[in-house]
This record gives structure tokens, sequence and C-alpha cells, in this order.
């Protein structure tokens, strides 16, 4: 069964260069726009100037959306230094002002510092007039104390829900005399690039602030986590503004701001908003159970390039191509295998590797779900029982070397043996062929890599990888699959037979 998380936007995602979540040590920042769907208090009828296309105000606008926006403050402990040497430090006489400076400042040399309290701000926005109040993760993260100021300037303290590092929303609660007015999140999925924003929170503490731009992209993918799906808009963001909503020109709800992309700490005109069509089941499966669950399929996976689909025989670059498969896991009981194309889930087609963590994300533990994978270029069809996500992350990187051995496509290779496993660190359970060098810059090889697999027969030395890429070319084909371990880590990758 699909729980809400399924209703998630499908589309093409871009990449920004440098994106921050500014998280400083005094001052929680953020950026992004999002839309909200009406507030129920006062009435949320739009007015004639907001629905046109260049509205000449958005005063009306703000007017009514602004009592549900709050800001946020939070109180985190730091942990104090541990103590350091410090021998070219001169030592002062007990208190002399430059001892007190580095009291505060990391500790005196020798000794430890003292923990200390560290204050941060942030926005949110209150969906229920119960005091529900949706915020960025980060903005409440580690906090040992959360405080709300609402528009008319009441403090309440905040406690917290729930949170979902994975998308960086966060739920929190306030307990007040009477109802409060709130907002209810609109379908970001109608927003277009082009249409008017509005962008309320409260940067740099400065509560109420408003502005004004339009969407500028959609689907953005910034690495800030699995489920990157964000708004870019224009209107500006700065410290502070994380969590706060953005809000279309009807006055509804479609995101939340969540990170700029800055080159210098403040705003540039390139914010990122959570999607409202994302963020509200997470949202809803906080306040229902404190958490969000997620399905577990047990693959590791990489997007199917036009290399790829190219060696693969593929006439379109789609699905996604199973790098790994984990022992006991879902995907390995259903049968599923390492060079698999998995092409529907759940009978809807997979476009990219997005895709599918997006599906698999949004099914309940325990559900038998259809996939069909592409294998030897037949369709498989495969019933998997989906499980609870438990992820970990693995990190790989690998030391340049010199080029040596057998040349085949531009890449000096070398069967492993005890010395070149010794110098290149890698693991006596892991066979293949070495890669000790590239001649072409442009190769998504590297030296350090093991080929362990040409064109899906395994290989142990450099003429059988020789034979793989002669056979390709028989075939007609432009480009040959190699499975690589890289640092520990198996992933496919396509070289052109071209570049040789």
């Amino acid at each position: 069964m699909r729980k809400p998380f399924s209703l998630l936007p499908r589309r093409s995602r871009g990449r920004a260069a440098v994106v921050a979540l500014l998280m400083g040590s005094t001052v929680l920042t953020g950026g992004a726009i999002v839309g909200m769907d009406r507030i129920v208090t006062p009435a949320h009828a739009a007015t004639a100037s907001e629905t046109a296309g260049h509205p000449g105000s958005f005063a009306d606008l703000v007017e009514r959306v602004s009592p549900a926006v709050v800001a946020i403050s939070t109180t985190q402990t730091q942990p104090g230094a541990q103590a350091r040497p410090m021998p070219d430090m001169p030592m002062f006489p007990p208190g002399s002002p430059f001892e007190h400076f580095f009291e505060r400042f990391g500790g005196r040399p020798g000794h430890p510092s003292e923990p200390r309290e560290v204050h941060a701000l942030g926005s949110g926005f209150i969906t229920d007039p119960e005091g529900y109040i949706v915020t960025n993760n980060h903005v409440i993260e580690n906090a040992t104390d959360i405080k709300v100021t609402l528009k008319d300037g009441t403090v309440l303290p905040a406690e917290l829900v729930g949170r979902d590092p994975k998308t960086d929303l966060a739920l929190i609660k306030v307990d007040a005399e009477e109802d409060l007015p709130y907002l209810e999140f609109g379908n970001s999925d109608e927003i277009r690039v082009g249409d008017w924003v509005v962008a309320v929170g409260s940067p740099f503490g400065l509560g109420g602030t408003v502005t004004a731009g339009i969407v500028s992209g959609r689907g953005r993918d910034i690495n800030a986590g699995p489920y990157d799906d964000f708004l870019q808009i224009d209107a500006s963001i700065n410290q502070g503004n994380s969590g706060g909503p953005t809000f279309d020109a009807e006055g509804r709800v479609v995101g939340i701001n969540t990170a700029i992309y800055t080159p210098s700490g403040g705003s540039v005109g390139i914010g990122f908003a959570i999607p409202s069509n994302l963020a509200a089941p997470v949202i809803a499966e906080l306040r229902e159970d404190g958490e969000v669950d997620r399905g577990w399929l047990g693959v590791r996976i990489q997007e199917v390039t036009p290399e790829i689909a190219e060696s693969l025989g593929m006439e379109e670059h789609e699905g996604a191509l199973v790098a790994a498969v984990e022992p006991e896991s879902p995907a390995a009981k259903a049968g599923l295998q390492q060079g698999d194309v998995i092409v529907t889930y759940d009978g809807q087609p997979i476009e990219s590797i997005r895709d599918l963590t997006y599906d698999v994300a949004a099914t309940t533990a325990g559900d038998e779900v259809e996939m069909v994978a592409v294998r030897d270029g037949n369709r498989q069809t495969l019933n998997v029982t989906i499980g609870e996500l438990e992820e970990t992350m693995v990190m790989a990187s690998t030391d340049p070397a010199s080029p040596e051995g057998d040349t085949t496509l531009g890449l000096a290779l070398t069967s492993l043996d005890q010395a070149t496993r010794q110098r290149f660190g890698i693991d006596p359970k892991v066979e293949g062929v070495l890669v000790v060098g590239v001649q072409d810059p442009e190769t998504p090889l590297r030296p350090g890599d093991v080929i362990v697999e040409a064109g899906s027969h395994p290989v142990t030395n450099p003429n059988q990888v020789a034979e793989e890429v002669d056979a390709a070319k028989d075939e007609g084909r432009n480009a040959v699959l190699f499975l690589v371990n890289r640092g520990g880590t198996q992933q496919f990758l396509a070289v052109e037979i071209d570049k040789a």
C-alpha cells in the first residue's frame, strides 16, 4: 500500500554548485520558497490584485497570512573543547584580560574549555489551530530549549513532536489559551516557473519580513539528501528564514524555505524551498507517529546514462541500474541481480533513480510490489516484499598511480597479485583487473579501480578485458560496460569505445 508519501512529484532534476543551509553557531539560515494553501483565520479569499498576472500589491495577501508565521529561537549546549597543548602561546597571569579572552574562545592553553550555550534563530508557520508548527529540522536539531514568538509578540515554549532529517522537516507544538491562526498546504505541482511567490520569515531575527520574487526552477537536486526536489526562487531569503513559508500569488503555501546558494553567506537571489507536496505527507506522518517510516529494497542503484544504455543494447536511457544487491535484502530474496535495470515499480515507469527512491520510500514495509527489470536484453517480472529502511552510507576514495601494464581503451591494466593489492589497498576478496593508469582524462575510470566484470562477464586479466571490448565492437556498440570496484564499493561504468 502506498503511503501519502507516494504523492511526491516526479520531474527532471538540476544541480546547484554551492548550497548553504546556513547553520551558524548563533543564527540558523536557509532559503526556500513555497506556497501556502490558505489561512482559515482570517478568510482566505483572494482579491483581484492578488490573482492578477502582475499583482499591484501583495499587501492584502501578507495581511492575511502573516499572523500564522512565527519566529523560532533555540538553545543548544555546545560541549567544551578538549585541552590542547600550545607550546608557543605565552602564559598569562590570573585575572588578565587575555586569559579571559582565551577562556571564551576555546579555553586556555593546556586547559579544557567549559560547555557553553549557543542560541539560534529560524522561522516556521502554524498548520493547526491547536498550535502545531512546521519548520526545518536543522532549525531545532539538538535544541535543549525551543521558543516561538507569535506575530503579536507573545513568546511560547514549544516541544518537539517529530523530525525527519532526510527531508529536513520538523514539527513542533505550542500550547496557547485560544485557537491560533493557521495555514494549510497547497498543491506545489500547480506552480510554474515564472509564477510570483512571497516569502515570509525572520531573517536575522527580524520577524515578519516579507520578500517577493518568482519561481526560478523546479525539481532542483542540491545534494542535501536522498529526496531532494526543491523549488528554486529568487525572493530574498537569508539567515533566519529557514523553516518559513513561501506563498503563491493566491496566498497558498507551496514550499518551506530551506537553503540558499551563496558565495559569501548572504542572499544572491537563489533560494531553495521544499515543495508542499513533498512536505505535507511527511508532516502528517510526524504528527501521527513522531517519525517517518520508509520502505527498503536493499539495492544500490545508479543512473542509466546514454553510454550505459548503449553498452546494454537499450534504446532509451531509462530506469535504475542495480550496482549492488545487499545479501538477505528484499531485493535479493526477490531474485534481483547486479546489472539488472529496473524499468517499472508497482506499475509506474522508472525514468530515473530518483523515481525509484521515492517510490520505494513511499511503500509500506511488508507490502508486496511487482517490478519489471531488464536482464540481458529481456524483461523479467519480479515480486518483492518491501522491508523497513535502515540506511547506512559508505564513502570511498582512491589514490592516483602512474600508468603501467597492458593498455586497452587507453587504460593501463594489470592483474591483481599480492604486490598490487598491497600498493592500492585492494581487499583480498576482490577479484578482477586493476586500473593503474588512464590516458584519457574524460574516462570515468580511475587508477585504483578494479574491473570486476566487462560486458557482463567476470575478468581476471587484461586480455579478457580486451576480448570483451572487441566483442562489443563486433556487435556494433559504441561503449562497453564495466562493473568496477572502487574503494570497496561496486558500480557500473560505461566507457566509449571510439575514445580509445
